[in-house]
């Protein structure tokens, strides 16, 4: 691609928010779209906290999607809150909304996101995500037509973000309705987000895929360290959990669950960052932090 594309008078650039209820497959769509992996995916619900954005740049333009948490009914703690905030932030100041749901799978989650997107001034195409799970197309199709009635959709697509297909049809939508517009980004660039942010949420990750019931939901990830000498890029982890009880399971005994989750996290940071890296990790003990506006905060999650 050269420079003159990127100038065109007929290139287009934009934002557009992914928005559903928690495990409908938003960032595996997101990863879908890049070609690669930049938000972290488990089958976990609310397993994105904060909104991130991949940057997709082509000879017709240049998409900004953003990543948001799963919008749920239910805020007991201050995290909660926190990411329903950000998740109904980020369809205000987009230029498209993508609506996600599983095909054949609406809930009343789905209505509780339906309904806060009437608060969107900006068209919303409804996806309708894993397809690939079903079996009858004919009722597949009859779905549609209830789903028609839910809300007032600009488009109805059909996809699978876990195999692809659909996919290249849902992007050519959302470029046709995106502005004529330079690109923002450098293109080159593939998302908004610092590589300490990425490497966080890649140890996340791990812990998220190893760790059971509700602990994964009681820790974060902090990057202490992240500097890069001798052509080795040392990366220093704090794991924070809520109790003394949690920091023992994490740990594991003789430290076996740490050992694993840092040499699972060590591959995939290696794979991402195309370099060697060296991983520490350590697990401390913050009371009820989840709980706590100040704590959430001074651990990265700001609006």
């Amino acid at each position: 691609m050269n420079s003159s594309d990127l100038n065109s008078e007929e290139y287009r650039f934009g934002y557009v928010a992914i928005v559903g209820r928690p495990n409908v497959g938003k960032s595996t769509l997101l990863n879908r779209i890049l070609g690669q992996k930049v938000s972290i995916v488990t089958a976990k619900p609310q397993t994105t906290r904060q909104k991130l954005a991949g940057i997709k740049t082509t000879e017709l333009g240049q998409v900004v999607y953003v990543d948001t948490p799963g919008i749920h009914h239910t805020e007991k703690r201050a995290l909660n809150r926190y990411m329903n905030r950000v998740a109904k932030a980020s369809f205000r100041d987009v230029d498209l909304v993508m609506f996600l749901v599983e095909a054949e799978k609406w809930t009343r989650q789905d209505d509780f996101v339906a309904r806060a997107l009437r608060q969107a001034n900006v068209p919303v195409m409804l996806v309708l995500n894993k397809i690939d799970e079903v079996s009858d197309k004919a009722s597949l199709l009859a779905s549609i037509e209830q789903y028609s009635a839910e809300g007032d959709f600009d488009s109805i697509l059909m996809i699978s973000a876990k195999n692809g297909s659909g996919v290249d049809e849902l992007e050519k939508r959302v470029m046709e309705k995106l502005p004529f517009s330079r690109p923002f980004y450098d293109e080159d660039q593939f998302t908004d987000r610092s590589e300490r942010f990425l490497a966080a949420e890649m140890v996340r990750e791990q812990l998220t895929m190893r760790l059971h019931q509700e602990l994964p939901y009681a820790l974060t990830v902090q990057i202490e360290e992240f500097k890069r000498t001798g052509g080795l890029l040392t990366i220093g982890a704090i794991i924070w959990v809520e109790r003394d009880s949690q920091k023992q399971i994490t740990i594991g005994k003789k430290g076996i669950v740490l050992k694993q989750v840092g040499s699972k996290a060590r591959i995939v940071l290696e794979e991402l960052f195309g370099e060697k890296v060296f991983l520490r990790l350590w697990v401390k003990v913050s009371r009820d932090w989840t709980d706590s506006d100040r704590l959430i905060e001074r651990f990265g999650y700001t609006d």
